[in-house]
């Protein structure tokens, strides 16, 4: 066991006295960095007499407590102890690196007094088994305005939208952890618009087909992902490559359900029950590739938007009607059965509904949002 104290600290100091005569409490306020790294020390004693210390090294020690360090500190070092609670830092209002890696922590608390950190590495902690590592809120919102760098690799952790906060972040390394939706990551990268670098290797999400070019097209700001470069030219041909394919479908999309098109199947005088309808299994497919269906006999809609039956014909017998009357329209590819369509043969009337489907093909607001 090895206690740091004052006078072990004078043993290793490497400031030289300036005079036999001068005082231990002026010598110890010369002293701005210690090194006591791998020294199989296992506790601090108060170093506060070296006032103007601002780097301390403790890294590689047997250290299971944070207590009575010197209040200037500006970076502290104490990666591969024995640590299992961020405590006793408020009063380090200057600090702007805090190194915790390798230790026992379980949470990330204990630092809403630090204005100035701007770094936290906390990267392989010694968690129990099927455990990840959690940040508490009061913290993350405390640092959303200084932190810039965070490094959280191998800590067990499956999502980030809690992080999302920390929008000053510049860099984000996030390895060997089991982050898997790149839906997760579109979220916090739409918070993070100062991000230049982030590394995310070793994650299930790095599997995913298109990864690296969905994130570079995500993160305008991003430079490097993963050790990788991101070439701007790459990116831009990227940008343009899918501003390329939304202008497609959606002069596709124009082309199907234009005010030129809709009328003639859905202001028919024999067809005034038809419109196009979502499948509920489909509904993003359709989308994409929308068709014109018939509404199930419980479902229909005149021209004036007003909810009624049909006049009697089902699904499945006007669907050559329908065709013969749509034939030459390119976007025309078929009817979806009855069994297949919103209410169904035997489904319920559901008023506003045909409505809010008109709206949406004529490219107004979707107003069918959370409809199953």
């Amino acid at each position: 066991m090895v206690r740091l104290t004052v006078d072990l600290v004078m043993k290793n100091s490497n400031v030289l006295r300036n005079r036999k005569d001068e005082s231990l409490a002026r010598h110890l306020r010369r002293i701005t960095h210690l090194n006591f790294s791998n020294k199989n020390i296992d506790e601090v004693e108060d170093l506060t007499m070296c006032r103007n210390l601002t780097v301390l090294y403790l890294y590689d020690n047997n250290i299971n407590q944070i207590k009575n360090l010197g209040s200037n500190l500006t970076h502290l070092y104490l990666q591969n102890n024995c640590i299992s609670c961020i405590e006793n830092l408020s009063g380090l209002k200057r600090l702007e690196k805090l190194y915790l890696g390798g230790n026992c922590l379980t949470v990330v608390e204990g630092l809403e007094g630090l204005r100035e950190l701007r770094e936290l590495h906390i990267e392989n902690q010694r968690l129990p088994p099927g455990e990840k590592l959690l940040f508490d809120p009061r913290t993350l919102h405390f640092l959303g305005i200084s932190l810039s760098v965070l490094n959280i690799s191998n800590n067990n952790i499956d999502e980030l939208k809690d992080l999302a906060v920390l929008e000053n972040l510049t860099q984000f390394v996030a390895a060997d952890n089991q982050l898997k939706e790149i839906k997760d990551l579109e979220f916090v990268l739409s918070k993070w618009t100062k991000l230049c670098r982030m590394d995310l290797s070793g994650n299930p999400v790095c599997l995913k087909p298109k990864y690296r070019e969905k994130v570079t097209i995500i993160s305008k700001t991003l430079e490097i992902l993963d050790g990788k470069e991101i070439k701007e030219m790459a990116r831009q041909f990227l940008l343009n490559w899918k501003a390329s394919r939304i202008s497609k479908k959606k002069k596709n999309l124009e082309n199907m359900t234009g005010p030129s098109l809709l009328p003639q199947l859905y202001e028919s005088d024999n067809y005034r029950s038809l419109l196009p309808v979502y499948n509920q299994n489909f509904r993003h497919q359709l989308l994409e590739q929308p068709k014109y269906i018939v509404m199930a006999h419980t479902q229909s809609c005149n021209k004036h938007g007003q909810l009624q039956r049909s006049a009697g014909k089902r699904n499945i017998s006007v669907i050559e009607d329908i065709k013969s009357e749509a034939r030459g329209m390119e976007s025309f590819s078929g009817c979806i059965p009855e069994s297949e369509c919103v209410g169904g043969q035997h489904g319920n009337e559901r008023p506003g509904y045909p409505t809010n489907l008109i709206n949406l093909w004529k490219g107004e607001k979707d107003e069918t949002e959370g409809i199953p």
